[in-house]
C-alpha cells in the first residue's frame, strides 16, 4: 500500500511539473562578443530553437559587425569564464537559474533578447 501511494504521490507531481519524460534541447552556440561588465553575445549555430528568443539580425554599434542568430547573455553567474570570444559549445536554456552575482554596469551594445543558459557538455 505504501509504495500505491508514492508512486501516486510521484505521478502527480511528474505530471503537474510537466517535464518527466521530456528530454530538454541542447543547441551549439559562439561566443561572438565578451564585452566588459559580462555583456555578452551568443551566437545559436546549431539547433532548432524557437526564433522569436533569438534575434536573427542584430549589428554592435561599436564595431558595425553584423551578427545572425544572437542573444545577449542573461546567465552571467554561471557562465564559464574560460569560454572565449570564438569558441563554441553546447546549451540548454535554463529558466530556473537563478542570477544573484555582481555584475559592473557599464554599457556595451548587447541583442535585446535575453535568454539565461546553462554550458553542457554534448
Amino acid at each position: 500500500m505504501k509504495s500505491f501511494i508514492l508512486l501516486a504521490v510521484v505521478s502527480i507531481l511528474c505530471v503537474s511539473a510537466g517535464d518527466c519524460g521530456k528530454k530538454q534541447a541542447t543547441y551549439k552556440g559562439r561566443l561572438e562578443i565578451k564585452a566588459m561588465c559580462m555583456n555578452y553575445t551568443i551566437a545559436v549555430t546549431e539547433g532548432n530553437m524557437d526564433t522569436s528568443l533569438i534575434v536573427a539580425d542584430w549589428k554592435d554599434e561599436n564595431t558595425g559587425k553584423a551578427y545572425k542568430n544572437v542573444f545577449k547573455l542573461g546567465s552571467p553567474c554561471t557562465f564559464p569564464s574560460t569560454i572565449n570570444p570564438g569558441d563554441e559549445f553546447y546549451f540548454k536554456i535554463d529558466t530556473s537559474s537563478v542570477q544573484n552575482c555582481m555584475v559592473c554596469m557599464a554599457y556595451y551594445p548587447t541583442p535585446p533578447k535575453t535568454l539565461t543558459i546553462k554550458v553542457v557538455e554534448k
